[in-house]
């Protein structure tokens, strides 16, 4: 499974941490450029290494503990297709599953990638992944790597859910509706759809997650009330989509190679991939694709 997940644009993954952390008015690439400008270009791939980490334990976990909690609900129902209620909760049950996995490498990755919002003597200073780990469990305790964990599961049950339903939906409607080709072409245009959606609603749980994360345990509560009662104040109810842009160019090429790479696997191993299956065939319960049929 890991083979298949590509690597996101880092720089990207930085640009929507900072922005979603940063409170300011500025643009994307203005943004950008000041880090740029101020830090070096180097800076803009700041988190690298636990991005590498992020991938390694939440992206995986969450495709495989699908896999693993459809199969378990398809025997104890005893069906031998999932409706699309069943696939909406074991996606959900998935992403927060995996949020927990992937919380303490999150916690690094938003910090490590936060550092260029910050002033020198505020900054967190991680050198790589590994060094943040030990860092917070040395000056914070093990209690820290659980910071912001609900939003992170909330936010990993609304990626799951809104990828692989979106996901599947959009390609078995391409397929049945317009007849296009199940092809790389029709994996792509899905992928787009799912990219977009899962950008949109996971929008505000990821701002709050990147925030409550990239606290320090002196000086902040980093409870979520508190940061959204201060966000509020200083910025108004559009904090909640700061950072949209950068996240859907990070989210989207991300999407659409991982769907694509597991389409082609698919094809390659006649692995079964619920991921992709479930949930257009149970939105037709009246005979197969026309699809499947040619």
């Amino acid at each position: 499974m890991s083979a298949s997940k590509p690597k996101e644009p880092f720089w990207l993954g930085g640009a929507a941490a900072r922005m979603q952390v940063l409170k300011s008015r500025d643009p994307m690439f203005r943004a950008l450029h000041r880090f740029a400008i101020r830090d070096g270009i180097s800076s803009l791939w700041a988190g690298l290494s636990a991005s590498v980490l992020r991938q390694s334990t939440y992206s995986t976990a969450r495709f495989g503990l699908y896999n693993v909690v459809a199969d378990r609900a398809k025997k104890w129902t005893g069906r031998e297709k999932l409706s699309m209620g069943w696939t909406i909760t074991c996606a959900g049950v998935a992403g927060g599953l995996a949020g927990v996995v992937g919380n303490p490498a999150e916690i690094v990755l938003v910090r490590m990638c936060a550092d260029g919002a910050k002033a020198a003597a505020d900054r967190f200073g991680y050198s790589n992944a590994v060094h943040g780990l030990y860092r917070v469990a040395r000056d914070e305790g093990l209690a820290t790597f659980g910071r912001g964990v609900s939003a992170n599961i909330t936010r990993s049950v609304l990626m799951n859910v809104g990828q692989i339903t979106t996901y599947s939906t959009a390609k078995h409607h391409l397929l049945d509706t317009f007849h296009q080709k199940d092809d790389v072409g029709t994996h792509v245009l899905a992928s787009l759809s799912a990219g977009t959606v899962a950008t949109t609603i996971c929008a505000p749980a990821d701002v709050l997650k990147s925030r409550v994360q990239s606290a320090s345990a002196a000086g902040s509560s980093g409870g979520i009330l508190d940061i959204v009662r201060t966000s509020l104040r200083e910025e108004g109810p559009r904090f909640l989509m700061k950072g949209w842009l950068p996240a859907w160019l990070r989210l989207t090429p991300h999407t659409v190679l991982t769907f694509v790479f597991m389409e082609q696997l698919r094809r390659l191993t006649q692995w079964k991939m619920l991921a992709t299956d479930q949930v257009g065939k149970a939105l037709v319960p009246d005979g197969p694709l026309k699809a499947e049929a040619r």
